[in-house]
């Protein structure tokens, strides 16, 4: 048995308290304890203390310092319960600790990963504009269930996923409203893919949007990008020149029969 000698209170934190002991052999430092774990096990000068006490002590003050710690923690954002998790198994506190840890920040309802769920896929979608398939994967990788996902996914209807698509097709044609038609398509189209979106709504997207060039149009970003081109390869011989040009033109996304009638008009 040892007997509390002494309590003072932490200089730097004044919300925990050192406890000393003597076990016989003289007073010394033992452990320090948050507040509430002072008062919850009733600590005072001249109480008993066994081993198997001063063991549960310490256990119910590593569950109230994780627990302040996933606190500070959630008070950036919204997170999720296996987030939370990692974030204090990082910290270094084990598994029976945060077990402890999860179960009181849910009876507080500060966690809730269908809440947390619901909100992720509003921000992602509306703030974001994320499509459903990038989503998802963010959502699995946080720990979320099949069931929440689903559930929170089925607000961000198929209407709401066509104009956030028609949406992005717009910006990227009006920054790359120099390419040609078919690597104007495969832009959008892979921007779509990186964004989230399924191929059923990125073939009504470009429905919706003009992405093809029309001749002029063509003819003026052909002409842009042969300049280029003839610069590369003006010392070739006639012939060399001329597939070389055709080679370029035609990777650029442009029809063969309009290279063709650029250089033919060159001759």
């Amino acid at each position: 048995m040892a007997i509390i000698t002494k309590i003072t209170t932490q200089k730097k934190t004044d919300d925990r308290l050192n406890i000393f002991l003597d076990d016989g052999s003289g007073e010394k430092y033992a452990f320090s304890v948050d507040q509430d774990v002072f008062i919850k096990y009733n600590l005072q000068k001249g109480k008993e203390l066994d081993e198997f006490d001063i063991i549960e002590i310490q256990y119910g003050d590593s569950i109230k310092k994780a627990y302040n710690k996933a606190l500070e923690y959630l008070s950036y954002r919204m997170r999720s319960i296996k987030e939370v998790k990692d974030y204090l198994s990082k910290k270094e506190y084990n598994d029976a600790v945060i077990a402890e840890v999860i179960i009181k920040l849910k009876d507080y309802k500060y966690v809730d990963d269908l809440e947390f769920t619901i909100a992720y896929v509003r921000t992602q979608w509306q703030t974001n504009g994320k499509g459903p398939t990038v989503i998802k994967r963010e959502l699995y990788e946080k720990g979320i269930e099949q069931s929440f996902v689903e559930q929170a996914l089925s607000l961000y209807t198929e209407n709401a996923q066509i104009e956030e698509a028609i949406s992005h097709a717009e910006k990227v044609l009006k920054k790359n409203n120099k390419l040609s038609t078919v690597l104007l398509k495969q832009k959008i189209e892979q921007h779509l893919v990186r964004k989230g979106f399924s191929f059923q709504i990125i073939s009504i997207a470009l429905e919706e949007v003009q992405f093809e060039q029309d001749e002029s149009e063509e003819w003026s970003a052909l002409e842009k990008h042969a300049e280029k081109a003839k610069k590369k390869y003006q010392n070739e011989e006639p012939y060399q020149y001329k597939m070389k040009m055709k080679q370029f033109l035609y990777r650029k996304g442009f029809p063969i029969e309009l290279i063709e009638k650029y250089l033919d008009a060159e001759s």
